[in-house]
């Protein structure tokens, strides 16, 4: 995608999304942070993943810790560029409407002051980082970078159980994290999951298209695999066969929205068809509340 498109595609969903969440920071009172404030004792009903076990162990007593609250919020952007988010067969493709999540959430998370970062993974690469950085300015040629990156890195299986890795391991304080991917290939990201949740607010943005969930009646098709390259010939005129691919598309699917909530995740899915800026911002509206 050119510049010049990206640049209009910056301008046409920040006009959208703009004032859509009020109250940037947190308060500069007591909260969530990583600044220590005080340690007191443990009463019912605090969480137990604040206890300080040290103090605890020193004093023969549960103490927890309590700390300022942030006043910058770090966004990480975990975004998929492998081959599987070239596919689209509706208005769009895959990657447009992650690249579009992008943008939206871009806005949303470089204001005032907040910053974000980027994790680009696919094609069995390296997951690429770009740090975090505050201000809308660079947003634009940033993702530019990434775009010209889903070109080359394209091909291969994406790892985003590596991905997810990498994240945890650059995200110094608490963050919001927003995984951005298909959630297709090898599930090796559930415990990579569970282990990034347990310490940042997690959000997975789940992108599809509808040939994904169902087959249409076209003849004989060979498909084929754009990371691993394994094809298959199909007859979709097999009714049987239409009908087994969209319950075992389902069951699937359904597995991959189990494991979202199991960790505790919020999960969005958006599809390549029809207006996908509408579904995400009704998610976050829903998230506030």
């Amino acid at each position: 995608m050119a510049e010049g498109l990206l640049r209009a595609l910056d301008v046409s969903i920040g006009r959208r999304v703009e004032g859509l969440l009020a109250g940037d920071f947190r308060s500069n009172l007591l909260g969530t942070g990583s600044e220590l404030a005080m340690v007191r004792p443990y009463v019912p009903g605090d969480d137990v993943r604040r206890i300080d076990w040290n103090v605890t162990a020193r004093t023969g007593d549960p103490h927890v810790r309590v700390d300022l609250a942030e006043r910058v919020l770090v966004t990480w952007l975990a975004l998929d560029i492998s081959a599987s988010m070239q596919f689209g067969t509706a208005d769009r493709r895959k990657a447009d409407v992650a690249e579009g999540v992008a943008v939206a959430l871009g806005h949303l998370a470089t204001r005032r002051g907040n910053r974000l970062g980027v994790v680009t993974f696919g094609g069995g690469a390296t997951p690429h980082v770009l740090p975090p950085r505050q201000g809308r300015a660079g947003l634009v040629g940033l993702l530019s970078a990434l775009r010209s990156e889903s070109e080359e890195d394209a091909a291969g299986p994406a790892s985003l159980g590596g991905a997810l890795a990498s994240t945890g391991a650059l995200a110094r304080q608490k963050s919001l994290v927003v995984v951005v991917s298909d959630f297709r290939g090898a599930r090796d990201w559930r415990r990579p999951l569970l282990e990034l949740a347990g310490h940042h607010d997690v959000v997975a943005v789940e992108i599809r298209d509808p040939r994904e969930q169902e087959l249409s009646n076209v003849g004989l098709l060979w498909l084929v695999d754009p990371e691993t390259g394994r094809q298959l010939r199909v007859d979709t005129r097999s009714r049987r066969l239409r009908e087994r691919f969209a319950v075992a598309a389902a069951a699937e699917r359904a597995e991959v929205a189990r494991t979202f909530g199991s960790a505790g995740v919020r999960h969005v899915v958006l599809t390549t068809s029809g207006d996908w800026l509408r579904a995400l911002v009704v998610f976050l509206r829903r998230s506030r509340r």
